[in-house]
């Protein structure tokens, strides 16, 4: 340090997580469907699955307590922007902010009222252990605007993430996989136990790594898609042209399709769906 310059003081260090838990009554709370992650090297594995960072945004949802805003920070992401509807844990995300100045923003809010947009720079990218009870509201909606992103990092049930990636004709698949994949390259890339989390939940959780597949977005054809996979999964066990009826001359739409209409919703592949949304466009029905 050149003579006679001031040295600006260091933040002190961070405590502990559950120190930090225990100092600011931050409890999980099942209504928010919280289960925090204390684990350090969990964290760190979670913001690997994310890179390359350098230079991004990132936008985590739920953080709680900051164990993976912690690993987030330690990254070479640029900025952190952690929007958290649980009011306890703002004050233990400001130490966070205080400890890596400059680096993290802190929004008290609901998540799914949030436009991420407005709140990050490109280029962005989402990591974050969702809290359940909104996960997949939340996924839907990034999924109609994705082309924001160049990846999604997400945590959910392992169920639900199983629901996302599943392949056509399994036991998971349904309208979340067909919605998922046609708009993203999705990978289930870790799975954790219940002892991970404080609480421990009663199930697994699992992440899931979603790449915005490129090329323009059509949102005509996402809410066509999202009428046709509405009717065909709404009743699982009939046949197409019995389960397509709500979108009007289901065996016609099928002919034109080339699909046979003793087939079920699970066979169909993303494209065959996708032939069955652009039929749909063409023949004016988009709109919900």
């Amino acid at each position: 340090m050149a003579e006679g310059a001031i040295s600006t003081p260091l933040p002190p260090p961070l405590p502990p997580l559950a120190e930090t838990i225990r100092r600011h009554g931050l409890a999980a709370r099942k209504a928010l469907g919280q289960h925090f992650l204390l684990d350090a090297t969990l964290c760190a594995r979670i913001a690997s699955i994310a890179a390359p960072l350098e230079g991004r945004h990132v936008l985590e949802v739920g953080p709680g307590p900051g164990g993976l805003t912690r690993a987030l920070l330690d990254s070479p992401a640029e900025q952190v922007v952690a929007v958290e509807l649980d009011r306890r844990a703002i004050a233990a995300l400001e130490e966070v902010a205080a400890a890596y100045p400059g680096r993290l923003r802190v929004i008290e809010g609901d998540a799914l009222k949030v436009d991420a947009e407005s709140l990050l720079p490109a280029p962005r990218r989402i990591v974050a252990n969702l809290p359940y009870n909104v996960g997949t509201p939340l996924l839907l909606g990034w999924l109609h605007r994705a082309e924001l992103f160049e990846s999604m990092t997400l945590m959910f049930q392992q169920e639900v993430a199983e629901r996302i990636t599943a392949a056509p004709d399994t036991e998971h698949y349904g309208r979340l996989a067909v919605l998922s994949q046609w708009r993203c390259d999705c990978r289930m890339t870790l799975r954790l136990p219940p002892g991970a989390f404080s609480p421990p939940p009663k199930v697994w959780s699992a992440i899931v790594h979603l790449v915005p597949k490129p090329g323009p977005f059509d949102p005509v054809l996402m809410a066509a898609l999202e009428r046709v996979t509405a009717a065909a999964f709404g009743q699982r066990r009939k046949m197409l042209r019995s389960s397509l009826k709500p979108l009007g001359q289901p065996e016609a739409l099928l002919e034109q399709a080339g699909i046979e209409g003793t087939r079920r919703a699970e066979t169909l592949t993303i494209g065959e769906f996708e032939r069955l949304a652009r039929l749909v466009v063409a023949a004016g029905g988009a709109a919900p």
